[in-house]
């Protein structure tokens, strides 16, 4: 498998997890869990669910394009960005409760 499309698959898996561990977050702490005010107010109108789910499909779709588009390295500047600063800090949150 060629590594463009092992980062998509990270890229995906990531934007899987994101939303998981936050619509897990969301329900144990509240709304106030998500610190993108976009997403919360979204969550606040439509629910976590729907909300996280349109957030986590929009992102996926824009990893899909990139990907199409060849833009490799910013695909794979975007999975490290999501590990790091969007998997990590769920990681850490969880692993103290």
């Amino acid at each position: 498998m060629a590594v463009p499309r092992v980062v998509l698959l990270l890229f995906l898996a990531a934007q899987a997890f994101d939303g998981l561990f936050t619509y897990t977050a969301v329900h144990a702490y509240g709304v106030h869990a998500e610190g993108n005010i976009l997403i919360a107010t979204w969550i606040a109108l439509v629910g976590p669910a729907a909300a996280l789910f349109g957030a986590k499909t929009l992102a996926a779709a824009c990893g899909v394009l990139l990907y199409t588009r060849s833009a490799h390295r910013t695909l794979s500047v975007l999975t490290a960005v999501y590990a790091l600063g969007a998997i990590g800090p769920w990681m850490v949150v969880f692993a103290q409760h």
